[in-house]
Protein backbone atom coordinates (compact mmCIF):
# COMPACT_ATOMS: atom_id res chain seq x y z
CA UNK A 1 0.00 0.00 0.00
CA UNK A 2 1.21 3.42 -0.23
CA UNK A 3 0.24 6.21 2.55
CA UNK A 4 0.20 10.22 2.01
CA UNK A 5 1.51 12.12 5.24
CA UNK A 6 0.75 15.65 5.03
CA UNK A 7 3.31 17.88 7.06
CA UNK A 8 7.21 18.53 7.31
CA UNK A 9 7.80 18.35 11.30
CA UNK A 10 9.75 16.60 13.44
CA UNK A 11 6.81 14.56 14.21
CA UNK A 12 5.62 13.67 10.55
CA UNK A 13 9.76 12.54 10.10
CA UNK A 14 9.22 10.33 12.62
CA UNK A 15 5.76 8.71 11.03
CA UNK A 16 7.25 8.53 8.02
CA UNK A 17 9.78 7.23 9.70
CA UNK A 18 8.23 4.56 11.36
CA UNK A 19 5.40 3.57 8.47
CA UNK A 20 8.11 3.12 6.27
CA UNK A 21 9.68 0.21 8.31
CA UNK A 22 6.06 -1.97 7.57
CA UNK A 23 6.31 -4.51 5.44
CA UNK A 24 2.29 -3.46 3.98
CA UNK A 25 4.15 -0.38 2.83
CA UNK A 26 5.28 0.19 -0.70
CA UNK A 27 5.61 3.95 -0.67
CA UNK A 28 5.94 6.94 1.59
CA UNK A 29 4.86 9.95 -0.10
CA UNK A 30 4.83 13.53 1.79
CA UNK A 31 2.93 16.93 1.50
CA UNK A 32 4.97 19.14 2.01
CA UNK A 33 7.57 17.03 3.45
CA UNK A 34 11.34 17.69 4.20
CA UNK A 35 14.83 17.00 2.88
CA UNK A 36 15.12 14.67 5.75
CA UNK A 37 11.50 13.15 4.80
CA UNK A 38 12.55 13.15 1.07
CA UNK A 39 15.13 10.33 1.93
CA UNK A 40 11.85 7.99 3.00
CA UNK A 41 9.85 8.97 0.00
CA UNK A 42 8.85 11.14 -2.33
CA UNK A 43 7.48 14.78 -1.41
CA UNK A 44 5.37 17.35 -2.75
CA UNK A 45 5.73 20.99 -2.71
CA UNK A 46 2.22 21.49 -1.61
CA UNK A 47 2.11 23.40 1.83
CA UNK A 48 0.04 21.66 5.05
CA UNK A 49 -2.54 24.33 5.04
CA UNK A 50 -3.36 24.28 0.99
CA UNK A 51 -6.71 22.35 1.70
CA UNK A 52 -7.66 22.18 -2.12
CA UNK A 53 -3.97 21.79 -3.26
CA UNK A 54 -4.06 18.55 -0.99
CA UNK A 55 -7.03 17.67 -2.21
CA UNK A 56 -5.95 17.75 -5.59
CA UNK A 57 -2.43 16.16 -5.09
CA UNK A 58 -4.58 12.84 -3.34
CA UNK A 59 -6.52 12.68 -6.23
CA UNK A 60 -3.00 12.82 -8.41
CA UNK A 61 -1.56 10.06 -6.55
CA UNK A 62 -4.66 8.08 -4.94
CA UNK A 63 -2.70 6.64 -1.48
CA UNK A 64 -4.29 3.77 0.43
CA UNK A 65 -4.09 5.98 3.51
CA UNK A 66 -3.54 9.37 4.06
CA UNK A 67 -2.03 10.36 7.59
CA UNK A 68 -2.52 14.31 8.72
CA UNK A 69 0.01 15.16 10.88
CA UNK A 70 -0.41 18.78 12.39
CA UNK A 71 -3.84 20.43 13.82
CA UNK A 72 -4.03 23.48 11.12
CA UNK A 73 -5.52 21.37 8.35
CA UNK A 74 -7.66 19.04 10.66
CA UNK A 75 -8.98 22.78 11.59
CA UNK A 76 -9.38 23.19 8.22
CA UNK A 77 -11.74 20.42 7.60
CA UNK A 78 -9.25 18.88 5.45
CA UNK A 79 -10.20 15.49 6.77
CA UNK A 80 -13.79 15.63 5.81
CA UNK A 81 -12.68 16.41 2.69
CA UNK A 82 -10.87 14.03 1.79
CA UNK A 83 -12.73 11.04 2.87
CA UNK A 84 -15.88 12.84 0.81
CA UNK A 85 -13.38 11.93 -2.40
CA UNK A 86 -13.50 8.42 -0.85
CA UNK A 87 -9.54 8.45 0.77
CA UNK A 88 -9.11 6.50 4.18
CA UNK A 89 -7.68 9.15 6.32
CA UNK A 90 -5.91 9.07 9.84
CA UNK A 91 -7.37 12.15 11.42
CA UNK A 92 -10.10 13.52 12.91
CA UNK A 93 -13.33 15.52 11.16
CA UNK A 94 -13.75 19.21 11.26
CA UNK A 95 -16.53 19.37 14.27
CA UNK A 96 -14.18 17.07 16.45
CA UNK A 97 -10.93 18.57 16.23
CA UNK A 98 -12.39 21.62 17.51
CA UNK A 99 -11.45 20.27 21.38
CA UNK A 100 -7.88 21.86 19.83
CA UNK A 101 -8.93 24.07 17.50
CA UNK A 102 -11.33 25.94 20.57
CA UNK A 103 -10.32 25.77 24.30
CA UNK A 104 -13.76 27.11 24.89
CA UNK A 105 -15.36 24.33 22.96
CA UNK A 106 -13.22 21.68 24.64
CA UNK A 107 -13.87 23.06 28.55
CA UNK A 108 -17.55 22.99 27.43
CA UNK A 109 -17.57 19.67 25.99
CA UNK A 110 -15.63 18.47 29.34
CA UNK A 111 -18.54 20.01 31.20
CA UNK A 112 -21.00 18.39 29.38
CA UNK A 113 -19.69 14.99 29.60
CA UNK A 114 -18.31 15.22 33.61
CA UNK A 115 -14.78 14.78 32.85
CA UNK A 116 -12.50 16.53 35.38
CA UNK A 117 -10.90 19.75 34.66
CA UNK A 118 -9.93 23.29 36.05
CA UNK A 119 -12.69 25.63 36.39
CA UNK A 120 -13.10 28.02 33.58
CA UNK A 121 -14.45 30.75 31.96
CA UNK A 122 -14.72 32.11 28.26
CA UNK A 123 -14.43 35.74 27.40
CA UNK A 124 -13.93 38.14 24.55
CA UNK A 125 -15.07 41.16 26.64
CA UNK A 126 -11.90 42.69 28.69
CA UNK A 127 -14.22 43.91 31.27
CA UNK A 128 -16.19 41.14 31.87
CA UNK A 129 -12.58 39.17 32.00
CA UNK A 130 -11.23 41.73 34.66
CA UNK A 131 -14.64 40.36 36.74
CA UNK A 132 -14.08 37.01 36.63
CA UNK A 133 -10.37 37.15 38.05
CA UNK A 134 -12.29 38.04 41.10
CA UNK A 135 -13.59 34.76 41.71
CA UNK A 136 -9.82 32.93 41.59
CA UNK A 137 -6.82 33.73 43.01
CA UNK A 138 -3.29 34.16 41.59
CA UNK A 139 -1.56 32.48 39.85
CA UNK A 140 -4.07 32.74 37.17
CA UNK A 141 -4.31 30.75 33.78
CA UNK A 142 -4.71 32.41 30.39
CA UNK A 143 -5.14 30.47 27.51
CA UNK A 144 -5.85 31.72 23.70
CA UNK A 145 -9.22 29.71 22.33
CA UNK A 146 -7.68 29.03 19.11
CA UNK A 147 -4.68 27.46 17.85
CA UNK A 148 -1.59 29.27 18.89
CA UNK A 149 1.51 26.79 17.60
CA UNK A 150 1.83 25.96 21.20
CA UNK A 151 2.36 29.12 22.48
CA UNK A 152 -0.75 30.66 23.49
CA UNK A 153 -0.52 29.87 27.32
CA UNK A 154 0.07 32.35 29.91
CA UNK A 155 0.65 31.64 33.92
CA UNK A 156 0.06 35.08 35.29
CA UNK A 157 1.34 35.44 38.69
CA UNK A 158 0.09 38.44 39.94
CA UNK A 159 -3.52 40.42 39.35
CA UNK A 160 -2.12 42.89 37.46
CA UNK A 161 0.05 40.39 35.26
CA UNK A 162 -3.00 39.28 34.74
CA UNK A 163 -4.84 42.45 33.43
CA UNK A 164 -2.13 43.20 31.74
CA UNK A 165 -1.97 39.85 29.50
CA UNK A 166 -5.79 39.68 28.92
CA UNK A 167 -5.52 43.20 27.55
CA UNK A 168 -2.58 41.91 25.20
CA UNK A 169 -4.30 39.24 24.00
CA UNK A 170 -8.09 40.15 23.12
CA UNK A 171 -6.05 43.27 21.56
CA UNK A 172 -4.11 40.22 19.30
CA UNK A 173 -1.15 39.12 21.10
CA UNK A 174 -1.69 35.66 19.10
CA UNK A 175 -3.85 37.14 16.19
CA UNK A 176 -7.08 35.70 15.96
CA UNK A 177 -6.08 32.92 18.54
CA UNK A 178 -6.79 35.48 21.40
CA UNK A 179 -9.59 36.99 20.12
CA UNK A 180 -11.47 34.88 22.63
CA UNK A 181 -9.53 33.86 26.07
CA UNK A 182 -10.28 30.83 28.36
CA UNK A 183 -9.58 31.70 32.35
CA UNK A 184 -8.40 28.90 34.03
CA UNK A 185 -7.77 27.60 37.73
CA UNK A 186 -4.48 27.05 38.47
CA UNK A 187 -4.04 23.50 39.11
CA UNK A 188 -1.12 22.01 41.66
CA UNK A 189 0.46 18.98 40.10
CA UNK A 190 2.60 17.25 37.70
CA UNK A 191 1.98 16.89 33.92
CA UNK A 192 1.97 14.26 31.60
CA UNK A 193 0.68 13.26 28.15
CA UNK A 194 -1.54 10.16 27.25
CA UNK A 195 -2.25 9.26 23.78
CA UNK A 196 -5.46 7.54 22.45
CA UNK A 197 -5.43 5.97 19.18
CA UNK A 198 -9.50 5.54 18.53
CA UNK A 199 -11.64 4.69 15.52
CA UNK A 200 -14.33 6.36 17.30
CA UNK A 201 -15.60 3.04 19.47
CA UNK A 202 -12.76 0.91 20.07
CA UNK A 203 -9.23 2.82 21.60
CA UNK A 204 -6.06 1.75 22.54
CA UNK A 205 -4.24 3.75 25.27
CA UNK A 206 -0.13 4.25 24.70
CA UNK A 207 2.54 4.38 27.27
CA UNK A 208 2.36 7.77 28.89
CA UNK A 209 5.06 11.03 28.01
CA UNK A 210 5.88 13.33 29.58
CA UNK A 211 7.04 16.92 27.76
CA UNK A 212 9.04 19.83 28.37
CA UNK A 213 7.47 22.71 27.63
CA UNK A 214 9.53 25.88 28.98
CA UNK A 215 12.38 26.86 27.21
CA UNK A 216 14.80 26.52 30.45
CA UNK A 217 16.23 23.97 32.68
CA UNK A 218 14.31 23.34 35.40
CA UNK A 219 11.02 24.13 33.54
CA UNK A 220 11.65 27.89 33.51
CA UNK A 221 10.83 30.36 31.14
CA UNK A 222 8.60 30.97 28.22
CA UNK A 223 6.34 28.14 26.98
CA UNK A 224 7.54 26.74 23.52
CA UNK A 225 6.53 23.92 21.46
CA UNK A 226 8.53 21.14 23.59
CA UNK A 227 12.00 20.93 24.08
CA UNK A 228 12.24 17.48 25.11
CA UNK A 229 10.11 14.20 26.04
CA UNK A 230 10.61 10.90 27.27
CA UNK A 231 8.46 7.74 27.80
CA UNK A 232 7.51 6.19 29.58
CA UNK A 233 6.36 8.57 32.19
CA UNK A 234 6.16 7.18 35.81
CA UNK A 235 3.92 9.39 37.02
CA UNK A 236 1.29 7.74 35.08
CA UNK A 237 1.23 4.28 37.17
CA UNK A 238 -1.10 1.42 36.00
CA UNK A 239 -3.51 2.70 38.33
CA UNK A 240 -3.67 6.59 37.35
CA UNK A 241 -4.24 5.29 33.62
CA UNK A 242 -7.23 3.32 34.36
CA UNK A 243 -8.48 6.34 35.89
CA UNK A 244 -7.75 8.06 32.87
CA UNK A 245 -9.19 5.74 30.87
CA UNK A 246 -12.32 5.36 32.52
CA UNK A 247 -12.96 9.27 34.07
CA UNK A 248 -11.65 10.93 30.84
CA UNK A 249 -10.84 9.35 27.59
CA UNK A 250 -13.80 6.56 27.38
CA UNK A 251 -16.84 9.66 28.71
CA UNK A 252 -15.12 12.18 25.69
CA UNK A 253 -14.94 9.50 23.21
CA UNK A 254 -18.53 8.36 23.81
CA UNK A 255 -19.68 11.61 24.69
CA UNK A 256 -18.45 12.75 21.20
CA UNK A 257 -19.99 10.10 19.48
CA UNK A 258 -23.46 10.39 20.56
CA UNK A 259 -23.16 14.19 20.11
CA UNK A 260 -22.54 13.24 16.51
CA UNK A 261 -18.90 14.71 15.99
CA UNK A 262 -17.40 10.79 16.58
CA UNK A 263 -13.86 11.31 16.95
CA UNK A 264 -11.29 9.13 15.05
CA UNK A 265 -7.41 9.45 14.60
CA UNK A 266 -5.46 9.66 17.62
CA UNK A 267 -6.68 12.06 21.08
CA UNK A 268 -3.84 13.44 22.87
CA UNK A 269 -4.80 14.66 26.77
CA UNK A 270 -2.61 16.61 28.39
CA UNK A 271 -2.61 15.59 32.33
CA UNK A 272 -2.63 17.09 35.63
CA UNK A 273 -2.09 14.58 38.03
CA UNK A 274 -3.50 16.50 41.34
CA UNK A 275 -3.89 15.74 44.64
CA UNK A 276 -7.77 15.03 43.29
CA UNK A 277 -6.55 12.64 40.76
CA UNK A 278 -5.92 13.12 37.00
CA UNK A 279 -7.65 16.27 35.46
CA UNK A 280 -7.54 17.28 31.79
CA UNK A 281 -5.44 20.61 30.93
CA UNK A 282 -5.78 20.26 27.04
CA UNK A 283 -7.06 17.90 24.43
CA UNK A 284 -4.83 18.12 20.86
CA UNK A 285 -6.49 16.73 18.28
CA UNK A 286 -3.12 14.57 16.48
CA UNK A 287 -0.02 13.59 18.38
CA UNK A 288 2.13 15.72 20.01
CA UNK A 289 5.70 17.07 18.87
CA UNK A 290 8.04 15.98 20.36
CA UNK A 291 5.80 13.34 22.12
CA UNK A 292 5.59 11.15 18.91
CA UNK A 293 8.99 10.75 18.46
CA UNK A 294 9.85 9.33 21.48
CA UNK A 295 6.52 7.24 20.96
CA UNK A 296 7.73 6.01 17.42
CA UNK A 297 11.07 5.12 18.24
CA UNK A 298 9.68 2.96 21.59
CA UNK A 299 7.70 0.75 19.53
CA UNK A 300 8.48 -2.21 17.82
CA UNK A 301 5.53 -2.69 16.50
CA UNK A 302 4.18 -2.27 12.77
CA UNK A 303 2.07 0.98 13.53
CA UNK A 304 0.54 0.99 10.08
CA UNK A 305 -2.50 -1.61 11.06
CA UNK A 306 -3.27 0.60 14.02
CA UNK A 307 -3.51 3.78 11.75
CA UNK A 308 -5.75 2.48 9.66
CA UNK A 309 -7.99 0.50 11.93
CA UNK A 310 -8.44 4.42 13.25
CA UNK A 311 -9.46 5.62 9.92
CA UNK A 312 -11.75 2.93 8.50
CA UNK A 313 -13.33 1.58 12.11
CA UNK A 314 -15.42 -1.74 12.32
CA UNK A 315 -12.45 -3.21 14.19
CA UNK A 316 -13.40 -5.45 17.11
CA UNK A 317 -11.77 -4.16 20.56
CA UNK A 318 -10.62 -7.30 21.56
CA UNK A 319 -8.14 -7.27 18.14
CA UNK A 320 -7.81 -3.13 17.86
CA UNK A 321 -6.05 -3.63 21.64
CA UNK A 322 -4.11 -6.35 19.92
CA UNK A 323 -2.22 -3.43 17.10
CA UNK A 324 0.08 -2.72 19.48
CA UNK A 325 2.06 -4.43 22.42
CA UNK A 326 1.04 -5.22 25.38
CA UNK A 327 4.50 -4.97 26.89
CA UNK A 328 4.21 -3.61 30.83
CA UNK A 329 7.95 -2.25 30.39
CA UNK A 330 8.43 -1.15 27.32
CA UNK A 331 12.14 0.62 26.14
CA UNK A 332 12.58 3.81 27.70
CA UNK A 333 13.18 6.68 25.14
CA UNK A 334 13.88 10.59 25.28
CA UNK A 335 13.91 13.25 22.94
CA UNK A 336 15.86 15.98 22.83
CA UNK A 337 14.71 19.20 21.05
CA UNK A 338 17.88 20.80 19.51
CA UNK A 339 16.47 24.89 18.59
CA UNK A 340 17.65 28.06 17.07
CA UNK A 341 19.35 30.39 19.50
CA UNK A 342 16.85 32.53 20.61
CA UNK A 343 13.65 30.50 20.39
CA UNK A 344 11.12 31.30 21.30
CA UNK A 345 11.58 34.84 20.34
CA UNK A 346 13.22 35.86 16.89
CA UNK A 347 16.21 33.59 16.05
CA UNK A 348 18.90 33.23 12.83
CA UNK A 349 17.59 31.06 10.05
CA UNK A 350 20.40 29.29 7.44
CA UNK A 351 22.75 28.74 10.03
CA UNK A 352 25.01 25.18 9.18
CA UNK A 353 25.01 22.06 11.01
CA UNK A 354 27.87 19.68 11.12
CA UNK A 355 28.59 16.50 12.70
CA UNK A 356 24.65 14.88 12.20
CA UNK A 357 26.59 11.34 10.61
CA UNK A 358 28.72 11.23 13.85
CA UNK A 359 25.71 11.98 16.21
CA UNK A 360 23.46 9.17 13.85
CA UNK A 361 26.24 6.67 14.74
CA UNK A 362 25.74 7.07 19.18
CA UNK A 363 24.22 3.50 19.41
CA UNK A 364 20.34 3.45 19.96
CA UNK A 365 20.10 7.12 18.37
CA UNK A 366 17.47 8.53 15.57
CA UNK A 367 17.68 11.78 14.74
CA UNK A 368 14.61 13.23 13.48
CA UNK A 369 14.54 16.70 11.62
CA UNK A 370 12.10 18.99 12.37
CA UNK A 371 13.19 22.43 11.05
CA UNK A 372 16.17 22.11 8.34
CA UNK A 373 17.18 22.28 4.42
CA UNK A 374 20.05 22.54 2.49
CA UNK A 375 21.97 25.66 1.40
CA UNK A 376 23.90 25.82 -2.49
CA UNK A 377 26.66 24.46 -0.72
CA UNK A 378 25.22 21.26 0.25
CA UNK A 379 25.32 21.72 3.82
CA UNK A 380 22.31 21.28 6.43
CA UNK A 381 21.06 24.41 7.54
CA UNK A 382 18.23 25.79 10.52
CA UNK A 383 15.03 26.72 8.76
CA UNK A 384 12.90 27.02 12.05
CA UNK A 385 12.76 27.69 15.65
CA UNK A 386 12.59 23.57 16.82
CA UNK A 387 15.25 22.21 14.22
CA UNK A 388 16.42 18.58 15.22
CA UNK A 389 14.76 15.87 17.43
CA UNK A 390 17.57 13.85 18.90
CA UNK A 391 16.18 10.91 19.65
CA UNK A 392 17.54 7.58 21.69
CA UNK A 393 16.45 4.70 23.70
CA UNK A 394 18.45 2.12 26.14
CA UNK A 395 18.31 -0.41 29.07
CA UNK A 396 17.47 2.15 31.23
CA UNK A 397 16.16 6.05 31.15
CA UNK A 398 19.55 7.10 32.01
CA UNK A 399 21.16 5.16 29.26
CA UNK A 400 18.70 6.97 27.01
CA UNK A 401 19.57 10.24 28.31
CA UNK A 402 22.88 9.48 28.06
CA UNK A 403 22.71 8.50 24.70
CA UNK A 404 20.79 11.16 23.60
CA UNK A 405 23.61 13.93 24.88
CA UNK A 406 26.28 11.91 23.95
CA UNK A 407 25.14 12.53 20.03
CA UNK A 408 23.84 16.35 20.95
CA UNK A 409 27.40 16.54 22.21
CA UNK A 410 28.76 15.69 18.26
CA UNK A 411 26.55 17.53 16.51
CA UNK A 412 28.76 20.84 15.54
CA UNK A 413 26.06 24.00 15.77
CA UNK A 414 27.22 27.38 17.15
CA UNK A 415 23.52 28.94 16.82
CA UNK A 416 22.05 26.07 18.25
CA UNK A 417 20.82 24.97 22.16
CA UNK A 418 19.08 22.54 24.33
CA UNK A 419 18.02 22.36 27.75
CA UNK A 420 20.57 19.88 29.57
CA UNK A 421 17.79 18.22 31.57
CA UNK A 422 15.52 16.48 29.71
CA UNK A 423 13.76 13.54 32.34
CA UNK A 424 14.52 15.60 35.15
CA UNK A 425 12.05 14.23 36.70
CA UNK A 426 11.92 10.78 36.35
CA UNK A 427 15.66 10.71 37.00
Amino acid sequence: MNILIIGSGGREHALAWKIAQSPLVDTVWSAPGSVAMDQIGPCFDVAADDIDGLQALALQLEPDLIVIGPEAPLALGLADLLRARGFDVFGPSRDAAQLEASKGFAKDMMARFGVPTAAYGAFTDLAKARAFLDTMNAPYVLKADGLAAGKGVVIAQTREEAESELSDMLSGKFGDASASVVIEEFMEGEEASVFVLTDGTNALTLPAVQDHKRVGEGDTGPNTGGMGAYAPAPLMTPELMATVDEQIARPMLDGMRDADMAYSGVLYIGIMVTAQGPKVVEFNCRFGDPECQALMVQTEADIVPALLSCATGGMPARDFARLLPQDDRPAPTVTVVMASEGYPGSYEKHTVIKGLKEAGEVDGVTIFHAGTGVNDAGDVVATGGRVLNVTATGATLQEAVDRAYAAVDRIDWAQGFCRRDIAWRAL
